[in-house]
């Protein structure tokens, strides 16, 4: 268990928000995207079960490394066999000398509660070229344990292949790859943050899957404010003349709502400088509300130092705090200049 400044523990199997989300919404998807075999040999009209109770009595004693997302699923194969996957998606970008070990301690322990054969999928998201762990093993007088597993190298897809693709995680792969290509270079993150949101509408999504993407993107091709202004009203001026208002209706919720609060509290100080600086404070207020939100999501509860360093900075620090959170591993690295 990792420890914050303050020494109290944190959960080290805390999920990762926006793969968590997305993962869980298209879950059929995801295994056509990253496990095709398993995905042909499900009989997707019996559905399937996410086992967030089940995993928890397996994750309570498998302290095996920091772990990103966990996901035990129950599905049904097409002979009729019942059949329990456990996909481990590791969203850090960082190498880790154990992991192996841990996706075996997992898959040990899920067989072992419940006698069911257990499927295990990694995706990795780490940068590292000959980092390829699939097999754990070892042999000892005469004993020898071997446990094989499939991993998938997002940097191992080719752009061109997943821009002409129509499944959702195609482009959450390209999402993700650009969030690791452009941490410096902004105008470039601008450019292809806008071209993958213009090819949302473009590729035959509904409405809720190009908001929902539209999400994903946003999360982890973060922008500093100028841009994001000038992104929205590319995006109302997109919708405008094709007449889909999917983002913009949705994005308009949020502004609105910091709007009001801005009014509200530019009435209270009864001038226009108030206004301004009411509504400047609104968009503090819902940032910094958001961001820390989020680092209880990923890094579980956080310390008091923590609520007042993030409620009492400005905007533009809160930005650059959510820049950072999107890779960080704790809550050190979020406040990393």
């Amino acid at each position: 268990m990792a420890k914050g400044r303050d020494g109290e523990k944190r959960q080290s199997d805390q999920f990762d928000v926006p793969w968590k989300e997305i993962v869980e919404g298209y879950f059929q998807d995801f295994l056509a995207f990253f496990l095709s075999d398993a995905h042909n040999d499900i009989d997707w009209d019996k559905g399937y079960e996410f086992l967030d109770t089940e995993l928890a009595r397996i994750t309570r004693e498998a302290e095996i490394g920091d772990r990103r997302m966990d996901k035990l699923v129950k599905v049904w194969r097409c002979d009729g066999n019942e059949c329990w996957v456990l996909i481990h998606i590791e969203i850090q970008g960082d190498r880790k000398m154990n992991f192996a070990a841990g996706m075996y301690v997992y898959q040990y322990r899920a067989y072992d509660l419940y006698q069911k054969p257990v499927v295990g999928l990694a995706v990795l998201a780490d940068e590292s070229i000959r980092w390829r762990p699939k097999e754990f093993r070892y042999e000892l007088w005469g004993t020898r344990q071997s446990y094989r597993f499939t991993a998938v190298k997002l940097m191992d897809f080719a752009e061109v292949n997943l821009e002409h693709s129509t499944n959702p995680f195609a482009i959450v792969t390209l999402a993700y790859l650009h969030a690791k290509k452009t941490r410096k270079r902004l105008e470039d993150r601008f450019e292809v943050k806008w071209r993958l949101i213009r090819n949302l509408y473009q590729s035959g999504f509904c409405r809720q899957q190009v908001i929902d993407l539209f999400r994903f993107i946003d999360w982890v091709l973060h922008l500093p404010k100028e841009l994001d202004i000038r992104l929205r009203e590319e995006i109302v001026a997109f919708e405008e003349i094709h007449k889909m208002p999917y983002i913009s209706s949705v994005e308009r919720i949020g502004h609105d709502r910091g709007m009001e609060e801005g009014i509200l509290a530019g009435m209270q100080l009864g001038r226009q400088e108030g206004l301004l600086d009411g509504e400047k404070k609104g968009r503090q207020e819902e940032a910094a509300s958001m961001l820390l939100k989020l680092m209880r999501r990923k890094f579980g509860q956080t310390p008091d130092w923590v609520t007042e360093k993030v409620r009492s900075a400005d905007l533009e620090l809160i930005e650059t705090w959510s820049d950072n959170f999107v890779f960080a591993n704790s809550v050190d690295e979020v406040f990393a200049s």
